[in-house]
């Protein structure tokens, strides 16, 4: 595959169930088809700031001309500043 980067954005992406052979859910999924890098949500996530991350997100990540790693810490640390409570945004990985 030559995706770079899958982006699910929905509540609970990142979360699967364990097995003897490691975690199973959406994200082994992604990686097993080659995608290189995953966003992903590892609880229930606020749709208000889910959608203002992934605004800053993309527009890091495009318009600024960001690194995938980049435009993730960049719109972390800006979504930070509008939601003191980290169960608003805490809940967003970037799986390499």
């Amino acid at each position: 595959s030559r995706c770079r980067l899958a982006v699910l954005s929905a509540c609970n992406t990142g979360v699967g169930y364990d097995s003897d052979e490691g975690v199973y859910g959406l994200q082994r999924a992604f990686k097993l088809a080659g995608t290189d890098k995953i966003l992903m949500s590892l609880w229930s996530v606020d749709d208000e700031c889910t959608a203002k991350m992934m605004k800053y997100f993309y527009e890091f990540l495009f318009d600024e001309n960001c690194s995938i790693e980049t435009a993730f810490e960049n719109s972390i640390k800006k979504i930070r500043g509008e939601y003191n409570s980290p169960e608003k945004w805490a809940a967003f990985v970037l799986l390499n």
